[in-house]
């Protein structure tokens, strides 16, 4: 892994330039899938507790032909376990699921700050950290709020912070958060979630001038704007077009196109992190 295709983070952690998303990947057939996307050349997979595919994640990485210690397995705490014990025994069941004895990354999926103990939940995670069980900690849906809360918390800022993000929702103000505090941002989503985007002109036009696909000229701008995109793709043409985004560059004024078709709220689902909850 190499600078120009990959991140680090303020405590030297380095992180992919692309990942691969497993959503709704499960069982042996998503075992296969994920298996293929890392012999394609992804090293970060990022799934969820809450995912339920654990299992399917950590058998791809043995079905793989790829060494564990080049892959970055990332998981994620749901909400309905961010309490001190419940979010131990989360991590530990983790493991248990995957089959392996570390995951390199983990993060609290969301703040679901009505509930009022994400810090706990962070804690947590840190001291799953001392214990070996984790290797890294992030968080996901963190606003700038909550980033300083746990931050101050702990002393340990998170290595990322995954948001959804898409030239609809480009989100300046948290990306330049997070760059603030040495976070890199991961984008959920980073193509849309089943809506216009790959069929907007300006995309189009974008791609068709440098013979790309939309999805390739949309994780070009991810690529350069700094954020790390995690793209789901069954199909390996698909996983392998996502991966090729690295033989041409976008100019200003198209990056400057694509980021202007942000909409006053481009979140897909309406998903606000200051007040959404997701157990």
């Amino acid at each position: 892994m190499n600078s120009a295709t990959s991140h680090t983070a303020q405590d030297g952690t380095r992180i992919p330039s692309i990942g691969f998303g497993t959503y709704r990947l499960r069982g042996s057939d998503g075992a296969d899938t994920i298996a293929r996307a890392i012999d394609a050349g992804y090293r970060l997979v990022d799934s969820a507790f809450s995912y339920e595919n654990e299992g399917a994640v950590g058998a791809a990485v043995r079905r793989s032909s790829v060494p564990r210690e080049d892959l970055i397995v990332t998981s994620k705490l749901p909400g309905r376990y961010l309490e001190h014990d419940a979010a131990v025994r989360a991590v530990e069941e983790s493991l248990f699921r995957t089959g392996l004895d570390h995951i390199d990354l983990y993060l609290v999926h969301w703040p679901n700050p009505g509930r009022g103990t994400y810090v706990e939940a962070y804690e947590a995670l840190v001291e799953c950290r001392e214990r070996g069980l984790v290797r890294h900690v992030g968080v996901s849906n963190f606003l700038p709020d909550h980033l300083d809360e746990v931050i101050a918390a702990t002393g340990v800022t998170p290595v990322v912070n995954q948001v959804e993000l898409h030239p609809y929702f480009p989100q300046a103000d948290q990306r330049a958060a997070d760059a603030a505090r040495g976070i890199v941002t991961e984008a959920w989503s980073p193509i849309g979630r089943a809506n216009e985007l790959l069929t907007d002109p300006v995309v189009v036009g974008v791609a068709d001038a440098h013979g790309v696909s939309p999805a390739q000229a949309i994780l070009r701008w991810h690529v350069e704007l700094g954020v790390v995109p995690i793209p789901k793709a069954s199909s390996p043409g698909r996983q392998r077009e996502n991966l090729d985004v690295f033989s041409f560059e976008l100019s200003p004024r198209e990056m400057t196109a694509l980021t202007e078709l942000a909409r006053v709220d481009g979140r897909t689902n309406g998903q606000d992190p200051a007040v959404y909850e997701e157990l």
